[in-house]
């Protein structure tokens, strides 16, 4: 069905290993199989290293968040000079991201990279919003190499991989030969029935943001090597994890660490690639480590970690991907189901928006669930378009149909605790074709 051809899975409870299995191949032209000596290059879960070893830096006092990076880097443009090491690692610089430039060379100097990215505008305020940037790292580095006087990859392999001889590399050339790398395929051709496999060279200056390449067993010493407080403090780590306090007041993200929060517990992590993510959930002493090597249909990272970690403790399972994760799924097991309308029904002058969860899922884990669409100005929040639970896990809400214009289309979602917009299942006839794929709603 998604055709993963090869992956790595394990997971730390209590600073012990509980699970730690292998399966598929290396690469689909060899028969060699995936164990516990393949290298799998974890591409931008490579920041969550780079960012201890920032954080590293900042707990022996050797820089500061609030520190400009101009105290670090010379000849830096004018409009950069402002800039803190707290926006690179939370993505609010506003410094252009260097891989929307194609003729900025993978050998060009840093200096001249700086020269090329000066002639761009800054992309928004600084500090303003999170905007995902492949810059804000290669800075990061920089600084950490000034300060250290060390490259960057000594560093992070003296100061988190000392006991992790050969099991750690750092290089984000994937046409580089390295002793037991995993091969990365990009997507499947439909057409040629083939996996496509990655053969990007992004040069030294991406090494702190996707190069690391790494083995399971390594990467679950790194995990409770980080869950002791080896790397950082318990107060540094909580640092870390602090939301950034963005302008905008919208965006919410840490010092280099996605956050996330099911039932008032708290866990940190990010991915990489559509093929790694690592996951902690500090309170509950559980960490969950994914990496494979490329999918026939959709990435699994996010959804797989949700799953996992709902079967250990059901109050781990983030409802929205587990929904997510079903409907995708059954886009693909039920590829020729009846097509039908979705969503609504119409009893007696009276329209009932319907959805019934999927599973296991129970409608008690949900907080909220509502209707938003055309006809609510696509506002989730509005009190008359909340649904209410029913048997059979099911919500609903029924409204007049006289409060809806004869002859006209309304576009619509459903919207689970607030933010999480779910997708539409393929077998469905009522969609406005459109690449958000929105559900129709007309009374004729």
């Amino acid at each position: 069905m998604n055709e993963i051809p090869g992956l790595a899975l394990g997971i730390v409870k209590n600073n012990q290993i509980i699970f730690e299995k292998y399966y598929g191949v290396e690469d689909l032209d060899s028969p060699k199989k995936v164990d516990k000596n393949s290298m799998f290059r974890i591409y931008s879960t490579t920041k969550l290293i780079s960012n201890v070893a920032v954080f590293q830096l900042i707990e022996n006092g050797k820089i500061s968040l609030e520190d400009s990076i101009s105290m670090y880097l010379e000849n830096l443009p004018t409009e950069w000079q402002n800039v803190k090491i707290k926006n690179l690692l939370s993505h609010s610089s506003g410094i252009p991201d260097f891989i929307q430039y194609n003729d900025i060379s993978t050998l060009g100097s840093n200096q001249k990279i700086i020269d090329r990215l000066a002639k761009e505008k800054m992309e928004f305020e600084t500090g303003n919003e999170y905007r995902y940037n492949q810059t804000n790292y290669w800075l990061l580095a920089m600084i950490v190499e000034k300060i250290t006087q060390q490259s960057f990859e000594d560093f992070i392999l003296k100061n988190q991989f000392s006991d992790a001889q050969n099991q750690a590399i750092l290089s984000s050339n994937s046409l580089e030969k390295i002793p037991n790398r995993v091969q990365k395929y990009n997507r499947y051709d439909d057409a040629t029935k083939k996996y496509t496999r990655d053969l990007t060279d992004e040069g030294k200056r991406s090494v702190a943001a996707n190069g690391l390449a790494i083995t399971l067993p390594a990467f679950l010493k790194w995990s409770i090597h980080f869950s002791k407080n080896d790397f950082l403090k318990s107060e540094t780590k909580r640092m870390m994890w602090k939301p950034f306090e963005y302008k905008n007041r919208t965006d919410f993200f840490g010092y280099g660490w996605e956050i996330s929060r099911v039932n008032n517990i708290y866990s940190y992590g990010f991915s990489g690639g559509n093929v790694s993510a690592f996951k902690i959930f500090p309170d509950n002493d559980l960490t969950i480590i994914i990496m494979y090597n490329g999918n026939k249909s959709f990435p699994v990272q996010y959804q797989a970690i949700n799953h996992i970690a709902g079967l250990i403790d059901p109050k781990l399972r983030d409802p929205y991907l587990f929904t997510e994760e079903a409907i995708t799924s059954g886009n693909l097991i039920h590829s020729n189901a009846k097509k039908e309308t979705y969503g609504y029904r119409i009893e007696n002058g009276t329209i009932i928006f319907s959805y019934q969860l999927p599973g296991s899922l129970k409608t008690s884990e949900i907080n909220s669930f509502s209707v938003a669409g055309s006809f609510n100005n696509w506002n989730p929040e509005n009190q008359s378009y909340q649904m209410a639970a029913k048997k059979g896990n099911t919500f609903e809400l029924a409204l007049p149909e006289s409060q809806f214009e004869k002859g006209k289309t309304y576009l619509f979602k459903f919207v689970m605790n607030k933010t999480g917009w779910l997708p539409t299942p393929n077998n469905v006839i009522n969609t406005d074709g459109t690449p958000d794929n929105n559900l129709t709603l007309r009374i004729d």
